[in-house]
């Protein structure tokens, strides 16, 4: 069946805004469609996790739902569900990437380190990057009682980045497996509570990014310190009268 053209008077008003209506509807239909093919799954899964990251950073957990992450990624929230049944599922991936791409950060500068202090620094300045970078996300996710399945920021590979530096610390300090894996655990929440403090307290202080940092090692490195000393203490043999 041949469509016939619109006809309208060069006044009707009216027909001239179903028409536009029309085409405006038909053009943002095709840009979207263009937009949605664009992607293959695995770039489609990071973009909309992306939006979601952004949304948090900025809004709060509270803030957002599969409808409002769809809306800014530009896709339809049938779209969004194809990739995850609900908002819980999408937030704990997008947690889980987020403390991922934290660790990843800290062992490299881990690995790069060539003295104790120098180990301490770099594990501290990865994670006081990331929260200038990327802002409270893991923080406002990790506050979720729902997400509670996905613990401390510290949590994701923390066994084995534990175990790595507990194994150099203990050697250069000549401390005990168990103790220098004590000390590494315990002082292993003291970056994130600086990035945190940074954002939080901005109103509170003026004290610059690199003053942070600084304070933060030399807490962990009088820690670690602390206890070699004390270990040493306790070693040594009462005099006898």
């Amino acid at each position: 069946m041949i469509q016939r053209p619109i006809r309208y008077h060069p006044f009707d008003l009216a027909a001239l805004d179903s028409l536009s209506a029309f085409v405006i509807a038909e053009a943002m239909a095709s840009k979207a469609q263009k937009s949605r093919t664009r992607l293959d799954p695995a770039e489609r899964r990071r973009s909309i996790l992306d939006h979601a990251a952004e949304m948090v950073g900025r809004d709060g957990v509270a803030a957002i739902s599969m409808d409002s992450i769809a809306q800014a990624a530009g896709v339809s929230k049938s779209l969004v569900y194809n990739y995850f049944p609900n908002l819980e599922v999408l937030l704990s991936e997008l947690l889980e990437r987020e403390l991922r791409m934290l660790r990843r950060e800290q062992n490299e500068a881990a690995k790069g380190a060539e003295t104790f202090e120098g180990l301490v620094r770099g594990i501290t300045h990865a994670y006081i990057k990331y929260i200038d970078e990327r802002g409270l996300i893991i923080d406002r996710l990790q506050a979720e009682p729902s997400l509670s399945a996905v613990h401390d920021p510290t949590e994701y590979g923390r066994d084995a980045a534990v175990d790595y530096l507990a194994e150099i610390i203990g050697k250069h300090l000549d401390l005990p497996p168990d103790i220098a894996q004590a000390g590494v655990d315990i002082s292993f929440g003291l970056p994130a509570s600086a990035g945190m403090y940074l954002l939080r307290d901005q109103s509170r202080h003026t004290m610059s990014w690199q003053q942070v940092e600084d304070i933060t090692v030399k807490m962990i490195v009088g820690a670690i310190l602390s206890l070699k000393d004390d270990y040493i203490r306790n070693q040594q043999s009462l005099p006898s009268e």
